[in-house]
């Protein structure tokens, strides 16, 4: 049997844009210019490692958990009220529970998090499993957020579909030794992704097209 593994952030919901805007809102309070390259970089990382990282682009007494709580005040402004969710999301997951196929959400952001905005937005139900990124000690690019999702839904990893949007995301999915599903959101795949890809479709649409063939459910 097979099952299919969700990132969240860019994939579920469409946050990576979000992000973006609240680094770019926050950037010229902090005398910032490129916050577009550094910014990138962190997609599908914990919030430590992205501290890390600001802190390696900007200098190691840059004041990065400020510039996050200031990028974070421009975010919460807008989910006040609805978190944007990324095109075929509820057909899809509708799709997979209808035929009986298991998924896992596995998030770098905190359990607590992925839970309150899962059920914020009605969707919590459709995931066998949920995990967050405090929940594993090493972070995307590794693995084992992932490795813990196949072993958590009782699956081998060959049999799991994971469906990423970042760089990051696809490295892990595939040193997991699963099968790395690319549907790009801010950062196009380069040639790096596409070997490490099993496939790359442009949207939830396509992977739902996809499955139903590959899976031969009706």
């Amino acid at each position: 049997m097979y099952a299919v593994i969700f990132d969240m952030d860019g994939v579920i919901f469409d946050t990576e844009n979000l992000g973006r805007y609240a680094w770019r809102q926050a950037a010229p309070f902090f005398g910032i210019d490129n916050i577009d390259e550094v910014y990138s970089k962190i997609i599908g990382t914990k919030y430590e490692r992205g501290l890390e990282i600001l802190r390696e682009n900007f200098g190691a007494d840059f004041p990065a958990e400020d510039f996050r709580k200031k990028a974070g005040t421009f975010v919460r402004e807008v989910l006040e009220t609805k978190i944007p969710i990324k095109p075929f999301v509820p057909e899809l997951l509708t799709f997979l529970k209808e035929n009986g196929i298991k998924t896992a959400l596995a998030s770098s952001t905190k359990y607590e998090i992925v839970l309150r905005e899962l059920k914020q937005e009605g969707l919590i139900d459709y995931f066998d499993v949920i995990i967050g990124g405090d929940l594993v000690t090493r972070s995307k690019p590794e693995p084992d957020i992932f490795l813990k999702a196949i072993n958590d839904l009782g699956q081998k990893a060959e049999n799991c579909f994971i469906v990423e949007d970042s760089y990051n995301g696809i490295r892990a999915a595939y040193a997991a030794g699963a099968k790395p599903v690319m549907v790009p959101d801010i950062v196009q795949p380069d040639e790096e992704m596409k070997a490490k890809c099993h496939k790359i479709f442009a949207n939830l649409g396509e992977v739902m097209e996809y499955l139903g063939n590959e899976l031969a459910l009706p």
